[in-house]
């Protein structure tokens, strides 16, 4: 079936825009002696033309980075500002890729030609796309693309990825309904359809084409009978383990001495990821000194005139995977602060002790500007150049609260911690930072290169509007 998150689809998503690309470049060298009378353009005579092999290479970089950045994996690219994001930034370092090879190949190409060509094979490339998620919203193409699923067990992990499948309608993917032996449990959201003995009957008349085990572990013993039953159809068979109420952010499947494991600590970020976000943090943080370093030079003046005494304060802080560092910030408080208070501030709702609170007495005058301004977080620009921090993330923690996190809190630090992140541009301060762990873990699940770039824009924002910040 040709369905978008098959290969073929994936295969036919590379060819179209292959062509695409081409027939883009094509007519902009077609129609560039067209274009004279605009003021800014430069006059040609005669009919343009390009060498032969710029056809085929323009084309070929431009796929190639663009499945650098995972466009075709649709299972990554689930929402559509998702899918146009990972275009854009592909498109960006396929453009200075290509004008690398003009640049050391043939120099003789109109720049207004190239740029039009660009622009022109973006907007061909997002334009199909649109069009293609358009149409599949269709009822009567709709129920062509879906996959049907059945789920064998109805209990809190069947219920769980019902509700996944549910909240994803462009997945690609079809709840038939549930198999358990405790029938009591159908209601109005779990349609179970029988028993877990009737699942090769049901797969056959339902033309269930995944089937998901998600038992608990003491229904192991039924474990082998079922799968023992679906051997003979043609149906892909996916278990959730019991154990992942164990992980830390995610499991996946790797062999370990030859043999294939459940690790329960697997990595949030791929390589490829991690290595795209490292590569994102150096060349930002590369074009963002030469700004930095006058300005930050004119904050430490201001510290001494101010409050005299040292002008870094260097605290231990919790960063990926637990591993302690030290983070540096411009000194806002009077010399001796952590001394002064021992004691949290007030309590929440819950019990749980908040440190921080907009009238701090400890913050001197212009610490209590740097704050507003968030300029006294400058200085974390050097962790991120060393590697011990991310430009995003969860924000790193102090060591003390860190002990006393539940286990499920403490998934925000399976991603390098950042100067900014998620919730800072939604609430900013106005919340104690412990409070924000869903906030963070949706960063965590959520991450991509373009939500990075989208939370340094809003971060820029939300700075300018002091909002939350203290």
């Amino acid at each position: 079936m040709f369905r978008r998150f098959s290969a073929n689809f994936a295969v036919f998503s590379m060819y179209l825009d292959f062509l695409l690309i081409g027939t883009t470049l094509l007519l902009a060298v077609e129609a560039r002696p067209l274009l004279n009378g605009i003021s800014f353009v430069k006059s040609v005579t005669g009919r343009v033309s390009l060498p032969w092999f710029l056809y085929l290479v323009f084309p070929l970089l431009w796929v190639a980075v663009l499945i650098v950045f995972s466009l075709y994996d649709g299972r990554k690219n689930l929402r559509a500002v998702d899918e146009l994001g990972s275009l854009a930034l592909g498109s960006c370092l396929a453009t200075i890729s290509m004008a690398g090879v003009l640049y050391l190949s043939y120099r003789d190409v109109s720049r207004f030609l190239f740029f039009s060509f660009v622009l022109a094979g973006f907007a061909l490339m997002a334009a199909w796309r649109i069009g293609y998620r358009s149409a599949m919203r269709l009822k009567p193409l709709n129920r062509f693309r879906s996959r049907r699923v059945l789920i064998l067990g109805a209990g809190s992990i069947g219920q769980r990825l019902a509700e996944q499948i549910r909240e994803q309608p462009n997945a690609g993917l079809t709840l038939a309904g549930f198999l358990d032996d405790d029938t009591d449990k159908q209601n109005d959201r779990t349609r179970v359809l029988g028993k877990l003995h009737e699942v090769h009957e049901i797969v056959m008349r339902q033309e269930i084409e995944d089937v998901v085990i998600a038992l608990p572990r003491s229904a192991d013993t039924k474990l082998n009978r079922v799968v023992s039953d679906l051997h003979d159809l043609p149906v892909r068979v996916w278990i959730i383990p019991d154990y992942f109420s164990l992980t830390l952010h995610k499991a996946s499947v790797e062999e370990f001495a030859g043999i294939p494991m459940l690790d329960l600590r697997a990595p949030a970020l791929t390589e490829y990821q991690r290595i795209g976000k490292r590569a994102f943090d150096l060349v930002v943080s590369g074009l963002m000194i030469p700004f930095l370093l006058p300005v930050m030079g004119v904050v430490a003046m201001l510290i001494r005139l101010d409050s005299g005494g040292p002008v870094l304060y260097r605290a231990k802080r919790v960063g990926e995977n637990g591993k302690l560092f030290m983070m540096h910030k411009f000194r806002t408080m009077v010399q001796g602060a952590d001394r002064m208070v021992n004691q949290p501030f007030y309590l929440d709702e819950l019990g749980r002790p908040v440190y921080k609170t907009p009238n701090d007495p400890r913050i001197t005058r212009f610490g209590a500007f740097l704050r507003k301004t968030s300029l006294d977080e400058l200085p974390q620009i050097w962790n991120v150049i060393r590697g011990e921090m991310s430009l995003v993330g969860p924000r790193p923690e102090l060591p003390t609260l860190v002990e006393k996190y539940a286990p499920w809190q403490r998934k925000r630090f399976t991603v390098p911690q950042g100067i900014t992140g998620w919730w800072q541009v939604h609430e900013r301060s106005d919340k104690p930072m412990h409070l924000h762990t869903e906030e963070d873990l949706y960063y965590v699940q959520n991450y991509s290169i373009w939500l990075d770039f989208q939370i340094l824009m809003k971060t820029l924002s939300a700075v300018l509007r002091g909002k939350g910040a203290y």
